[in-house]
Formats: structure tokens, C-alpha cells, sequence
């Protein structure tokens, strides 16, 4: 893998990932950019203890521009976009309009592919494992930052769950705190070890594995499930047999493994429903704090991948009780979301 970092012309660093190591991607970005404001501060909730970023300046944020302005499309000589390139094969760079910066942490745009028609599900094994050493290489160097408390990677997709931007890519945060989610998986995980001795991630997956009847996908070293208590309609959930804090640490034969895991994933979600628009989700890496400890020793990296979508004409919205108390009601059984996400393996 070849790693090319620049600037763009207001400063934002700019690094491009390619598979052939003599590929050239250092093009200077002409377009003239000045130097972006921000105002992220970080708070937080006397009541919960969750910490909250406000971030004012993102109300003008570019906003689904038609393809012709796509910042996210390789520059032309009729278009200068965030990437300067007139190619690429995965481009990384810092958020014109991040929630956090500075001080507060750092915001990165991932772009999967130059083709702004396509998806990751449609993406080739050996793109998506670029894809995944992009996403190694952001989390050891932000991991590595002073201030820097947990590294997050996703991706967005589509309209119904908010995407700004219609060309398929990710982002990156750098947060100055745990996030509320992992420290509740972190107690979770502290109290099963006073009382039993054991690791509750390795107990999850072992329990799955064994039962059966919620997992979709098995490899050599990856399974994937419908969790027991599962919160949105198709919800899954895929975990390295081996446990390990964060993709730097996973090892080679796990990471060859997980592209063609991974794609079949994103493939079965978009044939759940029969519909021509492919199916909205989230995908999470979730990852252990950076901090030392005995957290980040207990903590198991996995990827959770859910959408919104609970038939072919329905979405979930996250009503009186999920938005206002936090309290999910599930209105597919995960048994039977298991069972639909096997139907739909690739012939």
C-alpha cells in the first residue's frame, strides 16, 4: 500500500491510499479556500454525565449538491473538488466542516471509491481491504494524538438516515471522550468480570456461535450475528473470533478474511426488501479507548451494521420512547431478522 499525504489550499491535510506503490497523487489544490472557522466546544450533561459537542458553524454545511458539484468526486477542469486528484482509489482528508477540531478532537472524510454511482457493497475484495488498511492507518495516528480518547470509524448511507453528501464514504471522528456507548459497554464488561471471572465480549460471541439461531455469516475468523436484544429491525453484528482492542491489532489472517465477510454483509442488507434504491444503514467500528488500562485489555473490537428500514414501505423512527427515554421497541423479532438476512446470501 502506498500512503500520499498533502494539503489542500486551506491547510487541511489530504492523504491518498493506493494499492500500486508508483501511483502519483500529490496535485496541488488551486481552488481558493480560507482558512475554515470553527467553533466546536465540548460539553457536558450534569444529569447523565454524556458528553455533548456543539458545533453552530456545520448549519452551512454543502447539503446533497447535484453530482456535477460533488465535492467528493475526483477535480475536473471544470470542477475543483476536495479532492485535487483527477483520480483516486481511496482518498482521506479532513472535514471543511467538522464537529470537532482543534482542541476538541478532528473530523476525516473517507472516500471509498472516485465513482460516484456506486456503493461499498459493490466495491471489489481488494478495494475494501484498502479501505480497511485506510481505516488502520487513521486509527493508529489519531489514536497516537494528545487529547485523544477513542477513534471511531463509520459510514452513512443514504437519504433516510441523513447522508449530506450522496457519494459513497465514511468518516472518521477523533473524540476527546469515551463515548457514552462504550462506557456503558465498559461496565457492562467490568461487573461480568467481578462476578464471574470472564469476558463478556468473549461470552456474547460464544453464546452466539453456539445457539446458532442469530448468526448470518461465519469465516475462519470472523462471525457475524443478530444480537439477542437487538434495537433496530436488521441489526448485525460482526466480531474477530480472536479479541483484540482496535483494527491496528488484528492480526493478517483476519484481515484478509474480512473483505469478502464484509461485502457479503453489505450485499445481503441491500436484497432484504424488494425495492430498486438500495437499503439505508449505519456501519460502526467500535473500538477501545486509546488510554492503557484495563479497559482497553477487556474491550473487543467489533462492527455493528443496522438499518432503518423495517419493511419494503417502512422505516424505524425513533419515537416517544426511543428518543425521549432511550427504551427501544423492536418491531422485527431477531430470530426471524437472522433468518431473513440467511435467505438473502448471494446465490
Amino acid at each position: 500500500m502506498k500512503r500520499t499525504s498533502t494539503r489542500l489550499a486551506d491547510g487541511r491535510e489530504i492523504l491518498y491510499f493506493d494499492t500500486a506503490d508508483g501511483a502519483a497523487r500529490a496535485v496541488p489544490d488551486t481552488r481558493p479556500l480560507d482558512a475554515g472557522l470553527t467553533s466546536s466546544e465540548v460539553r457536558r450533561d450534569p444529569l447523565l454525565g454524556d458528553h455533548v459537542v456543539i458545533a453552530s458553524h456545520r448549519q452551512g454545511r454543502t447539503h446533497l449538491p447535484p453530482t456535477k458539484d460533488c465535492p467528493l468526486c475526483p477535480s475536473t477542469p471544470d470542477h475543483a473538488s476536495e479532492i485535487p486528484a483527477p483520480d483516486y482509489e481511496v482518498a482521506v482528508f479532513e472535514n471543511r466542516f467538522p464537529s470537532l477540531a482543534g482542541d476538541t478532537g478532528r473530523c476525516e472524510v473517507v472516500c471509498f471509491t472516485p465513482d460516484h454511482h456506486t456503493s461499498f457493497a459493490e466495491l471489489d475484495e481488494e478495494r475494501a481491504a484498502l479501505v480497511l488498511a485506510a481505516w488502520t492507518d487513521r486509527t493508529v495516528e489519531l489514536s497516537a494524538r494528545e487529547g485523544v480518547a477513542q477513534v471511531y470509524c463509520f459510514e452513512n448511507r443514504g437519504a433516510e438516515i441523513g447522508v449530506t453528501l450522496a457519494h459513497p464514504h465514511g468518516q472518521i471522528y477523533a473524540l476527546p471522550f469515551v463515548t457514552p456507548r462504550t462506557t456503558r459497554m465498559l461496565a457492562a464488561v467490568a461487573a461480568h468480570r467481578d462476578r464471574t471471572g470472564g469476558n463478556l465480549f468473549d461470552s456474547v460471541l460464544a453464546t452466539e456461535r453456539a445457539e446458532g439461531a442469530r448468526v448470518v455469516l461465519e469465516g475462519e475468523h470472523w462471525s457475524a450475528f443478530v444480537p439477542y436484544a437487538a434495537r433496530w429491525p436488521y441489526e448485525v453484528h460482526l466480531y474477530p473470533h480472536r479479541r483484540v482492542p482496535d483494527l491496528p491489532a488484528l492480526g493478517d489472517a483476519a484481515r484478509a478474511e474480512f473483505p469478502r465477510l464484509y461485502l457479503e454483509l453489505l450485499r445481503r442488507f441491500d436484497r432484504l426488501f424488494d425495492r430498486a434504491d438500495p437499503t439505508p444503514y449505519i456501519s460502526a467500528w467500535h473500538q477501545a479507548p486509546t488510554e492503557p488500562g484495563r479497559a482497553r485489555a477487556d474491550f473487543a473490537l467489533h462492527l455493528e451494521l443496522f438499518t432503518v428500514r423495517r419493511s419494503a414501505d417502512k422505516l424505524k423512527y425513533l419515537a416517544g420512547t426511543e428518543s425521549g427515554m432511550e427504551a427501544f421497541m423492536n418491531d422485527v423479532r431477531p430470530e426471524d431478522a437472522a433468518a431473513r438476512l440467511r435467505e438473502v446470501a448471494t446465490p
